[in-house]
């Protein structure tokens, strides 16, 4: 989705991408110095993949970002599998990748439907960086249309780490499990887990303690935001979907959370694309809130 940014002189008027981008598009842009491509290809299973595909081959231009060391923080046994990392670490992370520029527009993209680069797309906007996009259908779009490839990785930045919003506002685009204990118990949230339907009732758990859902959460898997070809579906069936979940429930009062806040973002990004603004995110998601206690029970309440 293209939009315009107001204030910035002669950029003011030229489209930029605050959701999705398609390859042709993209295309048009290698070499353009305001646009930075982003690998975030990544497997749970096999953290080393990402790094491995990206020397292999990548898009033109593009840098890698890994899930874990450059998106996460580190874990501690109690914030999940990926917690969300130090506003002003990643900032100047991604300030380094060349990320945080005045007039950057970001392209994201992974070979796994936006799963993994939904996460930046979420991250630069919770730290007001809104020139970001998923590329469309991913390394999968980009080789279907013929387009270039290389494996020359480009020179690191140098960039100034920009301000970064006020601490209330980062703050204001998530909750806690306290806050959502205390929400759902007054009836203030309604939780939406973006994992399979199996996952959601508990079966198949293989990567975390125990398995099932947070009480009184709704499942819309994220994948369903997706068609045939692994491209988004049109914002007016996302709308629909998204709707019919929340049930009459403002976008505000909407928090998304799955395994370890990673496909939340998906939901998030699908959220967006939909014209429904607003949703939180629960960073810690179902591998924290299953955090096992010293007895090795969970310390929170479950559903399956």
């Amino acid at each position: 989705m293209s939009d315009t940014v107001p204030g910035i002189g002669e950029r003011a008027a030229a489209p930029v991408f605050t959701t999705l981008v398609d390859a042709a598009t993209l295309a048009a842009h290698l070499g353009d110095p305001d646009w930075k491509i982003v690998d975030c290809r990544h497997r749970l299973h096999d953290t080393g993949y990402g790094e491995r595909a990206y020397a292999e081959s990548h898009l033109p231009g593009a840098v890698f970002l890994h899930l874990d060391r450059d998106l996460s923080a580190p874990m501690n046994g109690r914030n999940g599998r990926h917690p969300l990392p130090d506003p002003a670490l990643l900032a100047q992370r991604l300030a380094a990748a060349g990320l945080l520029g005045e007039r950057t527009q970001v392209v994201a993209y992974d070979d796994a439907g936006g799963m993994f680069a939904a996460r930046l797309w979420w991250l630069l906007r919770w730290l007001g960086h809104a020139q970001v996009a998923v590329l469309d259908g991913g390394v999968d779009a980009w080789r279907g249309e013929g387009r270039p490839f290389s494996c020359v990785a480009p020179l690191a930045a140098d960039a100034a780490v920009p301000p970064l919003p006020a601490p209330e506002m980062l703050h204001s685009a998530l909750v806690d499990a306290a806050t959502i204990e205390a929400g759902l118990e007054r009836g203030e949230l309604c939780l939406i887990d973006a994992r399979s339907p199996e996952r959601f009732r508990g079966e198949n758990e293989t990567l975390d303690p125990f398995g099932g859902h947070i009480p009184g959460a709704r499942n819309r898997f994220f994948g369903n935001n997706l068609d045939a070809e692994g491209r988004f579906r049109p914002a007016a069936e996302l709308r629909a979907d998204f709707l019919t979940v929340l049930d009459g429930v403002p976008p505000e009062r909407a928090v998304m959370y799955c395994g370890s806040g990673v496909t939340a973002c998906h939901n998030l990004l699908a959220l967006e694309i939909a014209g429904l603004s607003g949703p939180r995110l629960y960073p810690g998601s179902w591998s924290e809130w299953c955090t096992p206690g010293e007895d090795g029970q969970p310390q929170r309440p479950l559903a399956s």
